[in-house]
């Protein structure tokens, strides 16, 4: 199966937050057709943490836990996709906050 471009996969994630009463924030726009996704999940502003797509160990794409275990603060947050960011400029880096967060991501997505 084709993967949708990522401009229509973070319009449709920011989408479907806001229609179930979450928000999606575009912290950094990165390439629309073939850039990465890079995922700052929250619950009521706390407990961040990254997700991106990936291959999982069957091959097919999914969700994968991304960057630091623990965050400090916000700012951590911050320096962490600054820092992919320097090393991809086609990244598109989006703040997600929502219930199951990471649930919510993977179904939006289309990703197991």
């Amino acid at each position: 199966m084709a993967r949708l471009a990522a401009g229509v996969l973070v319009s449709a994630l920011i989408r479907a937050a806001e229609q179930a009463g979450g928000s999606a924030m575009v912290l950094a726009k990165g390439d629309a057709t073939a850039g990465g996704i890079l995922l700052l999940t929250m619950e009521r502003g706390v407990n961040p943490r990254f997700f991106e797509r990936g291959l999982g160990a069957d091959g097919k794409s999914t969700l994968i836990a991304s960057g630091p275990v623990q965050l400090a603060d916000d700012r951590a947050a911050t320096e962490y996709w600054r820092k992919r960011r320097t090393r991809d400029s086609d990244l598109w880096v989006i703040e997600l906050d929502i219930p199951f967060a990471e649930r919510f991501a993977a179904e939006t997505m289309g990703l197991d």
